[in-house]
């Protein structure tokens, strides 16, 4: 496989369908200096992208608490994804849309006259974690925290938060596991560097309350398929000392999907009937 910049194909950017190898931007656009840029990651099944008009509103409402103003409609990027699937013949596909502040008038921290971009690419795409998505992923715990409200706009879908993420994704890989489990500013359980986490015990669901990060779309779908299972789910502030006493553990978001965790530092969960019975209905469901 080339690498992503080399690979024939089309890329939405601007308002036209381009060569995939001639979407580039100047060496000194703002976002590359000052990380004033937000994107989505959604997937495209059976020709249908899942929950994409909401993907598109939070990438207009992160631009917006980033004080960017996306120059496209939730309407027209809708319309430049299915037009970017088109023209590379996908029906099943990842989607990445990205909005940034471009090279313009200014060269500094503040950039208010650089124009604001948009680009939709894709590409095909399995399983985030591999075949650690039913067998149970292995995860480290990152040395880093999620930052406070007060730091951050921790509901925007921002490339500079994602910092962190890199940083400790790396680390856990060097140990052999698959993801990092961040505790926040407070020392509550968060998140993953790419996901949201659930936790099973006495058949009932956990999952950290969302207050210093962002509420994934995949999060909130699998909390209402718990809660039409009949299944009671707290959205609650987590110790990690709790963690000793989960029975099951998964994670949820676009890439990862629903996948399940076999082991977070010294403790371990079996992948037990609710985890994969939650997978089951998820995957049922974005193929509807």
């Amino acid at each position: 496989m080339s690498g992503y910049d080399d690979r024939d194909g089309k890329i939405w950017m601007d308002g036209k369908l381009i060569d995939w190898r001639e979407a580039n931007v100047h060496i000194l656009t703002h976002a590359l200096h000052y990380a004033s840029a937000v994107f989505e990651g959604e997937r495209c099944y059976n020709g249908k992208i899942f929950k994409g008009v909401e993907h598109s509103h939070r990438l207009r409402n992160s631009a917006q608490l980033l004080d960017m103003d996306i120059p496209f409609s939730v309407e027209e990027i809708e319309a430049a994804k299915y037009a970017m699937l088109k023209a590379n013949g996908w029906t099943d596909a990842y989607v990445r849309a990205v909005a940034w502040r471009g090279a313009g008038e200014d060269m500094g921290v503040s950039a208010a006259r650089n124009p604001v971009r948009l680009a939709v690419a894709g590409w095909e795409w399995g399983n985030y974690y591999g075949d650690a998505k039913m067998t149970g992923a292995k995860l480290d715990i990152a040395k880093w925290k999620r930052p406070s409200p007060e730091t951050i706009p921790v509901h925007a879908k921002a490339a500079g938060l994602y910092m962190i993420c890199t940083m400790s994704k790396h680390a856990a890989e060097a140990k052999g596991c698959s993801d990092a489990l961040f505790m926040d500013y407070r020392g509550y359980v968060a998140e993953c560097t790419g996901a949201n986490i659930f936790f099973v015990k006495d058949g009932e669901v956990h999952t950290p309350l969302p207050d210093s990060f962002l509420n994934g779309i995949t999060r909130q779908t699998v909390i209402a398929l718990l809660k039409e299972k009949g299944i009671r789910v707290y959205e609650r502030h987590i110790e990690p000392y709790e963690l000793e006493g989960f029975e099951q553990c998964w994670l949820t978001g676009t890439a990862a999907e629903v996948t399940a965790v076999g082991q977070i530092g010294d403790y371990t969960f079996e992948v037990g009937a609710l985890t994969r019975d939650i997978s089951a209905s998820y995957e049922k469901l974005v193929r509807s």
